[in-house]
């Protein structure tokens, strides 16, 4: 979905998960979170529209890059937001992502632990691996591969800012069409999904939050072709980003 195809049924129409306290949306590739100088039109325009009959519209919990597809969680109170925030301070927050790459990591199955550091240059700022950055280390595996590409599933430890994309470009297998740590089609949103999130019980009498995004239209044929059987069961342990 393009930023100008998003409207606010449909938005409400791609809520995976609602509760009291919050909502988890299946966000589309193409619509960013936070409104800035390249990307006026955003997610915050249309939250009137997920506030499902509360007085105030429901506020949003962390981010995904502008072209990531999948699982966003909303607080949709003041209390819930104070709760949730200090969950995914604490790591406590289950997060799982699913990335289409070109190539295929050496190794089925690891954990990459490279600092990542924000630099900026006459073409704008990147995250670049750095000894001097901040600790970041993602767990990921190898679902399936064939014909050039591969469809790893991923676990970041941290949250790092482009954490999964730079990680899996020093792996030697970016992101496709990254149009920033790898290479990109004119117009093609970069292929990576926030596939689950996993949210602990807000209070001690409360249930968690477990849910699970579809893979988006610009993804599913490869991840179909690559590994069908990753489509019928949840993504690895759940653990906690």
């Amino acid at each position: 979905m393009s930023p100008n195809a998003a409207t606010p049924d449909e938005l409400a129409r791609r809520v995976l998960h609602r509760d009291a306290n919050l909502l988890v949306l299946d966000k589309p590739a193409g619509l960013a979170v936070h409104p800035g100088p390249r990307t006026p039109e955003s997610l915050e325009a249309f939250l009137p529209a997920l506030a499902f009959g509360l007085c105030q519209p429901p506020a949003i919990v962390h981010r995904l890059d502008r072209d990531t597809a999948g699982c966003l969680v909303l607080a949709r109170h003041p209390k819930a937001l104070r709760r949730v925030n200090r969950l995914f301070a604490e790591g406590a927050v289950g997060k799982t992502y699913w990335a289409l790459v070109r190539g295929s990591p050496r190794e089925a199955s690891g954990t990459v632990d490279l600092a990542l550091l924000k630099v900026s240059g006459p073409q704008g700022w990147r995250m670049v691996v750095d000894p001097a950055g901040q600790p970041a280390t993602t767990a990921y595996r190898v679902l399936g591969a064939g014909g050039g590409i591969a469809l790893v599933e991923l676990q970041p430890r941290t949250g790092r800012t482009h954490q999964i994309r730079v990680h899996l470009a020093a792996l030697g297998c970016p992101i496709l069409d990254d149009p920033v740590y790898g290479t990109a089609r004119p117009g093609a949103p970069h292929a990576l999904l926030a596939r689950r999130i996993v949210v602990p019980p807000l209070s001690p009498s409360g249930t968690g939050v477990d849910v699970i995004a579809p893979p988006p239209p610009h993804m599913r044929g490869a991840i179909e072709t690559l590994a069908p059987s990753a489509l019928l069961s949840p993504s690895l342990d759940g653990g906690s980003g």
